[in-house]
Protein backbone atom coordinates (compact mmCIF):
# COMPACT_ATOMS: atom_id res chain seq x y z
CA UNK A 1 0.00 0.00 0.00
CA UNK A 2 1.86 3.23 -1.45
CA UNK A 3 1.12 6.64 0.16
CA UNK A 4 0.05 7.43 -2.88
CA UNK A 5 -2.54 5.16 -2.89
CA UNK A 6 -3.79 6.57 0.58
CA UNK A 7 -3.56 10.40 -0.63
CA UNK A 8 -5.76 9.03 -3.84
CA UNK A 9 -8.82 7.14 -1.43
CA UNK A 10 -8.63 9.83 0.86
CA UNK A 11 -9.14 12.92 -1.16
CA UNK A 12 -11.54 10.77 -2.84
CA UNK A 13 -13.44 9.83 0.10
CA UNK A 14 -13.94 13.74 0.75
CA UNK A 15 -15.66 14.12 -2.10
CA UNK A 16 -17.75 10.87 -2.83
CA UNK A 17 -18.18 8.91 0.80
CA UNK A 18 -20.55 12.31 1.85
CA UNK A 19 -23.26 11.09 -1.29
CA UNK A 20 -22.87 7.41 -0.56
CA UNK A 21 -23.96 7.35 2.39
CA UNK A 22 -27.05 9.88 1.48
CA UNK A 23 -28.47 6.81 -0.66
CA UNK A 24 -31.55 6.09 1.16
CA UNK A 25 -34.73 4.70 0.03
CA UNK A 26 -38.41 5.93 1.00
CA UNK A 27 -38.74 2.64 2.94
CA UNK A 28 -35.74 3.71 4.95
CA UNK A 29 -36.55 7.00 5.24
CA UNK A 30 -39.70 5.94 7.13
CA UNK A 31 -38.58 3.29 9.54
CA UNK A 32 -38.94 3.84 13.52
CA UNK A 33 -35.63 5.83 14.35
CA UNK A 34 -35.97 4.05 17.18
CA UNK A 35 -35.75 0.70 15.17
CA UNK A 36 -32.40 -1.31 13.75
CA UNK A 37 -32.77 -0.52 9.98
CA UNK A 38 -31.49 -3.25 7.65
CA UNK A 39 -29.51 -2.32 5.01
CA UNK A 40 -32.23 -3.59 2.08
CA UNK A 41 -35.04 -1.65 3.19
CA UNK A 42 -32.54 1.48 3.53
CA UNK A 43 -30.49 0.83 0.17
CA UNK A 44 -31.89 0.26 -3.45
CA UNK A 45 -30.78 -2.59 -5.08
CA UNK A 46 -29.57 -4.54 -2.36
CA UNK A 47 -28.54 -8.58 -3.91
CA UNK A 48 -26.03 -10.40 -1.50
CA UNK A 49 -25.79 -8.27 1.69
CA UNK A 50 -29.50 -8.13 2.69
CA UNK A 51 -30.73 -8.63 6.14
CA UNK A 52 -28.03 -7.05 7.94
CA UNK A 53 -28.01 -3.65 9.85
CA UNK A 54 -27.11 -0.34 8.47
CA UNK A 55 -23.81 0.22 10.72
CA UNK A 56 -22.64 -3.37 9.62
CA UNK A 57 -23.57 -2.64 6.15
CA UNK A 58 -21.52 0.44 5.83
CA UNK A 59 -18.06 -1.46 7.85
CA UNK A 60 -18.35 -3.41 4.56
CA UNK A 61 -18.12 -1.27 2.59
CA UNK A 62 -14.90 -0.04 4.49
CA UNK A 63 -13.36 -3.39 4.46
CA UNK A 64 -13.58 -3.58 0.87
CA UNK A 65 -12.08 0.10 0.69
CA UNK A 66 -9.22 -1.20 2.84
CA UNK A 67 -8.65 -4.49 1.04
CA UNK A 68 -8.61 -3.59 -2.68
CA UNK A 69 -7.52 0.09 -1.88
CA UNK A 70 -10.38 1.10 -3.63
CA UNK A 71 -13.10 4.15 -3.15
CA UNK A 72 -16.53 4.71 -3.71
CA UNK A 73 -16.27 5.45 -7.48
CA UNK A 74 -14.17 2.34 -8.23
CA UNK A 75 -17.20 0.10 -7.85
CA UNK A 76 -20.09 2.51 -8.58
CA UNK A 77 -21.12 4.54 -11.92
CA UNK A 78 -19.59 7.52 -12.33
CA UNK A 79 -22.82 9.38 -12.01
CA UNK A 80 -22.82 8.86 -8.39
CA UNK A 81 -20.97 12.22 -8.05
CA UNK A 82 -24.10 13.95 -10.05
CA UNK A 83 -26.91 11.63 -9.45
CA UNK A 84 -26.96 9.94 -5.95
CA UNK A 85 -29.28 7.27 -7.16
CA UNK A 86 -26.74 6.08 -9.31
CA UNK A 87 -25.15 3.67 -6.51
CA UNK A 88 -27.78 1.79 -6.77
CA UNK A 89 -26.76 0.95 -10.91
CA UNK A 90 -25.46 -2.37 -11.26
CA UNK A 91 -22.10 -2.20 -12.62
CA UNK A 92 -19.74 -4.56 -13.90
CA UNK A 93 -17.48 -4.25 -10.63
CA UNK A 94 -20.48 -4.75 -8.33
CA UNK A 95 -21.58 -7.71 -10.40
CA UNK A 96 -18.50 -8.99 -9.34
CA UNK A 97 -17.82 -8.10 -6.32
CA UNK A 98 -21.29 -10.41 -5.68
CA UNK A 99 -19.72 -13.22 -6.92
CA UNK A 100 -16.51 -12.83 -4.62
CA UNK A 101 -18.62 -12.55 -1.77
CA UNK A 102 -20.23 -15.94 -2.64
CA UNK A 103 -17.13 -18.02 -3.23
CA UNK A 104 -15.87 -16.51 0.12
CA UNK A 105 -18.97 -17.95 2.07
CA UNK A 106 -18.39 -21.40 -0.27
CA UNK A 107 -14.66 -21.46 1.08
CA UNK A 108 -15.41 -20.58 4.70
CA UNK A 109 -18.67 -23.18 4.35
CA UNK A 110 -16.61 -25.75 2.81
CA UNK A 111 -13.65 -25.58 4.62
CA UNK A 112 -13.95 -23.14 8.02
CA UNK A 113 -17.05 -25.14 9.15
CA UNK A 114 -18.94 -21.94 8.78
CA UNK A 115 -16.45 -19.40 10.56
CA UNK A 116 -14.92 -16.13 8.99
CA UNK A 117 -11.23 -17.85 8.52
CA UNK A 118 -11.58 -16.25 4.65
CA UNK A 119 -12.16 -12.66 3.82
CA UNK A 120 -11.74 -9.82 1.55
CA UNK A 121 -8.20 -8.85 2.79
CA UNK A 122 -6.96 -12.18 2.46
CA UNK A 123 -6.31 -12.84 -1.03
CA UNK A 124 -6.06 -8.81 -2.11
CA UNK A 125 -4.13 -6.99 0.69
CA UNK A 126 -4.48 -3.57 -0.29
CA UNK A 127 -4.73 -4.63 -3.97
CA UNK A 128 -7.41 -4.62 -6.41
CA UNK A 129 -5.69 -7.90 -7.88
CA UNK A 130 -5.08 -10.32 -5.88
CA UNK A 131 -0.69 -10.98 -6.32
CA UNK A 132 -0.05 -14.75 -7.45
CA UNK A 133 3.93 -14.40 -7.23
CA UNK A 134 6.10 -14.75 -4.25
CA UNK A 135 7.51 -11.41 -2.98
CA UNK A 136 11.08 -12.28 -2.20
CA UNK A 137 11.57 -8.75 -0.32
CA UNK A 138 8.55 -9.94 2.36
CA UNK A 139 10.53 -13.79 2.17
CA UNK A 140 13.89 -12.14 2.97
CA UNK A 141 13.35 -8.88 4.10
CA UNK A 142 13.16 -7.55 7.86
CA UNK A 143 9.96 -8.64 9.18
CA UNK A 144 7.89 -6.94 11.85
CA UNK A 145 4.87 -8.46 13.64
CA UNK A 146 1.75 -6.31 13.20
CA UNK A 147 0.99 -4.25 16.68
CA UNK A 148 -2.69 -4.60 15.78
CA UNK A 149 -2.96 -8.31 15.49
CA UNK A 150 -5.68 -9.98 17.14
CA UNK A 151 -3.57 -13.13 18.07
CA UNK A 152 -1.34 -12.03 20.92
CA UNK A 153 1.88 -13.99 21.45
CA UNK A 154 1.46 -14.18 25.58
CA UNK A 155 3.80 -12.90 27.28
CA UNK A 156 4.08 -14.67 31.18
CA UNK A 157 6.25 -11.77 32.62
CA UNK A 158 3.64 -9.62 33.33
CA UNK A 159 -0.15 -9.57 34.88
CA UNK A 160 -3.42 -8.17 34.05
CA UNK A 161 -3.65 -6.76 37.50
CA UNK A 162 -0.22 -5.50 37.62
CA UNK A 163 -0.57 -3.34 34.32
CA UNK A 164 -4.01 -1.98 35.37
CA UNK A 165 -2.36 -0.94 38.64
CA UNK A 166 0.92 1.07 36.78
CA UNK A 167 -1.91 2.32 34.58
CA UNK A 168 -4.42 3.72 37.79
CA UNK A 169 -1.22 5.21 38.89
CA UNK A 170 0.16 6.60 36.60
CA UNK A 171 -3.47 8.47 35.83
CA UNK A 172 -3.38 9.57 39.28
CA UNK A 173 -3.98 6.72 41.45
CA UNK A 174 -7.50 5.00 42.34
CA UNK A 175 -8.76 7.42 45.14
CA UNK A 176 -8.05 10.25 42.04
CA UNK A 177 -9.96 8.31 39.53
CA UNK A 178 -12.92 7.91 41.98
CA UNK A 179 -13.42 11.72 42.31
CA UNK A 180 -13.75 11.94 38.77
CA UNK A 181 -17.62 11.76 38.08
CA UNK A 182 -18.25 13.43 35.43
CA UNK A 183 -16.85 16.32 32.76
CA UNK A 184 -17.42 18.44 30.19
CA UNK A 185 -15.02 18.94 27.64
CA UNK A 186 -14.28 21.63 24.39
CA UNK A 187 -11.73 21.64 21.45
CA UNK A 188 -11.62 20.87 17.90
CA UNK A 189 -12.29 17.67 15.45
CA UNK A 190 -11.23 16.98 12.43
CA UNK A 191 -11.86 14.37 9.57
CA UNK A 192 -13.31 13.55 6.10
CA UNK A 193 -16.60 14.55 7.12
CA UNK A 194 -15.39 17.78 7.81
CA UNK A 195 -13.00 17.99 4.84
CA UNK A 196 -10.04 17.87 6.80
CA UNK A 197 -11.05 21.23 8.61
CA UNK A 198 -10.72 22.03 12.21
CA UNK A 199 -14.60 22.40 13.74
CA UNK A 200 -15.31 22.93 17.36
CA UNK A 201 -16.47 19.75 19.70
CA UNK A 202 -17.92 19.28 22.44
CA UNK A 203 -17.97 16.07 24.92
CA UNK A 204 -20.42 15.28 27.42
CA UNK A 205 -19.69 12.48 29.41
CA UNK A 206 -20.91 10.81 32.99
CA UNK A 207 -19.26 7.66 34.91
CA UNK A 208 -19.56 5.04 34.77
CA UNK A 209 -20.53 4.84 31.44
CA UNK A 210 -22.45 7.61 29.81
CA UNK A 211 -20.51 9.25 26.81
CA UNK A 212 -21.81 12.04 24.27
CA UNK A 213 -20.22 13.95 21.62
CA UNK A 214 -21.15 16.72 19.63
CA UNK A 215 -19.82 18.25 16.55
CA UNK A 216 -20.44 21.61 15.05
CA UNK A 217 -20.47 20.99 11.60
CA UNK A 218 -21.99 23.79 8.83
CA UNK A 219 -24.62 21.20 7.92
CA UNK A 220 -25.10 21.00 11.22
CA UNK A 221 -24.69 19.43 14.52
CA UNK A 222 -23.53 15.64 14.06
CA UNK A 223 -24.13 13.63 17.43
CA UNK A 224 -22.39 10.66 18.50
CA UNK A 225 -24.87 9.44 22.19
CA UNK A 226 -24.28 6.28 24.20
CA UNK A 227 -26.35 6.14 27.35
CA UNK A 228 -24.55 3.01 29.31
CA UNK A 229 -27.12 0.43 27.30
CA UNK A 230 -27.95 1.75 23.87
CA UNK A 231 -25.75 4.06 21.32
CA UNK A 232 -26.93 5.98 18.45
CA UNK A 233 -25.14 8.56 15.89
CA UNK A 234 -26.71 11.60 14.40
CA UNK A 235 -24.94 12.65 11.14
CA UNK A 236 -25.23 14.13 7.86
CA UNK A 237 -23.06 11.73 6.44
CA UNK A 238 -25.11 9.06 7.59
CA UNK A 239 -27.21 6.65 5.69
CA UNK A 240 -29.88 7.72 7.43
CA UNK A 241 -30.66 11.02 9.66
CA UNK A 242 -30.41 8.70 13.17
CA UNK A 243 -28.75 5.40 12.82
CA UNK A 244 -29.08 2.59 15.98
CA UNK A 245 -25.15 1.01 16.74
CA UNK A 246 -25.31 -2.56 16.70
CA UNK A 247 -22.68 -5.34 17.39
CA UNK A 248 -19.32 -4.36 18.16
CA UNK A 249 -20.07 -0.60 16.99
CA UNK A 250 -22.01 -0.60 19.91
CA UNK A 251 -19.01 -2.18 22.15
CA UNK A 252 -16.93 0.38 20.33
CA UNK A 253 -19.40 2.77 21.85
CA UNK A 254 -19.42 1.02 25.83
CA UNK A 255 -15.69 1.28 25.16
CA UNK A 256 -15.79 5.27 24.36
CA UNK A 257 -17.57 5.52 27.29
CA UNK A 258 -15.31 3.44 29.69
CA UNK A 259 -12.11 4.95 28.81
CA UNK A 260 -13.33 8.19 29.76
CA UNK A 261 -13.24 6.87 33.04
CA UNK A 262 -11.31 3.91 33.31
CA UNK A 263 -11.58 2.78 36.72
CA UNK A 264 -14.05 0.50 35.45
CA UNK A 265 -12.31 -1.14 32.53
CA UNK A 266 -11.34 -3.86 34.62
CA UNK A 267 -14.35 -5.35 35.43
CA UNK A 268 -15.56 -4.73 32.15
CA UNK A 269 -14.23 -7.21 30.20
CA UNK A 270 -12.88 -11.07 30.89
CA UNK A 271 -10.43 -13.78 29.63
CA UNK A 272 -7.61 -11.12 30.03
CA UNK A 273 -4.61 -11.70 28.19
CA UNK A 274 -0.95 -9.95 28.33
CA UNK A 275 1.13 -9.56 25.20
CA UNK A 276 4.31 -7.39 24.04
CA UNK A 277 4.72 -5.35 20.46
CA UNK A 278 6.27 -2.20 19.44
CA UNK A 279 4.43 1.08 18.09
CA UNK A 280 6.70 3.28 16.08
CA UNK A 281 9.77 1.58 17.79
CA UNK A 282 8.63 2.07 21.69
CA UNK A 283 7.68 -1.08 23.16
CA UNK A 284 4.39 -1.31 24.55
CA UNK A 285 2.52 -4.07 26.72
CA UNK A 286 -0.85 -5.10 25.23
CA UNK A 287 -3.75 -6.15 27.86
CA UNK A 288 -6.62 -8.21 25.59
CA UNK A 289 -9.78 -8.61 27.12
CA UNK A 290 -12.98 -9.70 25.97
CA UNK A 291 -16.93 -8.79 26.06
CA UNK A 292 -19.59 -9.70 24.13
CA UNK A 293 -17.45 -12.08 21.93
CA UNK A 294 -15.24 -9.89 20.65
CA UNK A 295 -11.69 -8.87 22.00
CA UNK A 296 -10.42 -5.44 22.34
CA UNK A 297 -6.32 -4.69 22.79
CA UNK A 298 -5.41 -2.03 24.79
CA UNK A 299 -1.70 -0.84 24.49
CA UNK A 300 0.17 0.83 27.53
CA UNK A 301 4.00 2.59 27.27
CA UNK A 302 6.78 2.15 29.63
CA UNK A 303 4.96 5.03 31.57
CA UNK A 304 1.91 3.09 32.58
CA UNK A 305 -0.19 5.40 30.20
CA UNK A 306 -2.93 4.35 27.30
CA UNK A 307 -1.59 4.99 24.07
CA UNK A 308 -3.87 2.98 22.12
CA UNK A 309 -7.39 0.80 21.87
CA UNK A 310 -8.00 -1.35 19.44
CA UNK A 311 -11.83 -2.88 18.35
CA UNK A 312 -12.77 -5.09 15.92
CA UNK A 313 -16.14 -5.29 14.48
CA UNK A 314 -17.45 -8.44 12.09
CA UNK A 315 -19.00 -7.95 9.53
CA UNK A 316 -20.49 -10.14 6.32
CA UNK A 317 -17.40 -10.14 4.37
CA UNK A 318 -15.11 -9.99 7.40
CA UNK A 319 -13.49 -8.76 10.35
CA UNK A 320 -12.66 -5.00 10.42
CA UNK A 321 -10.81 -2.91 12.83
CA UNK A 322 -10.92 0.52 14.65
CA UNK A 323 -7.66 2.12 15.67
CA UNK A 324 -7.66 5.00 18.66
CA UNK A 325 -4.68 6.58 19.78
CA UNK A 326 -4.26 9.08 22.74
CA UNK A 327 -1.74 11.08 23.12
CA UNK A 328 -1.10 15.05 25.15
CA UNK A 329 -2.11 13.34 28.67
CA UNK A 330 -2.37 16.70 31.27
CA UNK A 331 -3.68 16.98 34.04
CA UNK A 332 -7.22 17.49 35.08
CA UNK A 333 -8.36 17.80 38.87
CA UNK A 334 -5.38 15.48 39.74
CA UNK A 335 -6.14 12.82 36.87
CA UNK A 336 -4.23 12.37 33.79
CA UNK A 337 -6.55 12.85 30.48
CA UNK A 338 -5.14 12.91 26.47
CA UNK A 339 -6.40 15.94 25.20
CA UNK A 340 -5.97 14.52 21.27
CA UNK A 341 -7.48 11.78 20.04
CA UNK A 342 -6.95 9.95 16.84
CA UNK A 343 -9.46 7.81 15.54
CA UNK A 344 -8.56 5.70 12.51
CA UNK A 345 -11.04 2.97 11.05
CA UNK A 346 -11.26 1.06 7.77
CA UNK A 347 -13.72 4.41 6.20
CA UNK A 348 -11.55 7.59 7.46
CA UNK A 349 -9.43 9.01 10.00
CA UNK A 350 -10.67 11.52 12.65
CA UNK A 351 -8.64 13.67 15.37
CA UNK A 352 -10.18 15.59 18.52
CA UNK A 353 -7.89 17.78 20.57
CA UNK A 354 -9.46 19.38 23.43
CA UNK A 355 -8.57 22.96 24.52
CA UNK A 356 -10.44 22.61 28.15
CA UNK A 357 -12.21 19.90 30.39
CA UNK A 358 -14.20 21.05 33.09
CA UNK A 359 -14.64 17.91 35.73
CA UNK A 360 -17.44 17.27 37.93
CA UNK A 361 -20.09 19.29 36.70
CA UNK A 362 -23.67 18.96 36.55
CA UNK A 363 -25.17 17.67 33.38
CA UNK A 364 -28.65 16.99 32.41
CA UNK A 365 -29.47 12.96 31.89
CA UNK A 366 -31.12 14.75 28.44
CA UNK A 367 -27.55 14.96 26.64
CA UNK A 368 -27.36 10.55 27.20
CA UNK A 369 -31.21 10.23 25.60
CA UNK A 370 -31.65 9.14 22.11
CA UNK A 371 -30.63 12.11 19.67
CA UNK A 372 -32.69 13.94 17.61
CA UNK A 373 -32.40 13.07 13.89
CA UNK A 374 -29.71 15.01 11.99
CA UNK A 375 -31.13 17.53 10.17
CA UNK A 376 -29.72 19.83 7.96
CA UNK A 377 -28.94 23.74 8.49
Amino acid sequence: MTLGWRRTIHGALVTVILHLLHVVSAAGQGRPAQDTQMSDTVFKNVQVLKGIPVDEFMDTMGMFASALGYDCTSCHSPEVLQNRAAFAVTTPQIQRARGMIGMMNTLNRTYFGGAQRVSCFTCHRGHYRPEIVPNLALQYGETRDDPNAMVLLPNRQASADQILDKYFSALGGTERLATLTSFVAQGTYSGFNTGGVDVPVEIFARAPDQHTMIIRTREGDSVKTYDGRNGWVAEGWRPVPLMALTGGNLEGARLDALTAFPAGIKDAFSRWQVGATLIDDRPVKILQGTSAGLPVNFYFDESGLLVRTLRWNRTAVGTVPTQIDYADYRDVAGVKMPFKTVVTWTDGQNTITLSEVRPNVAIDAARFSRPTPFQKK
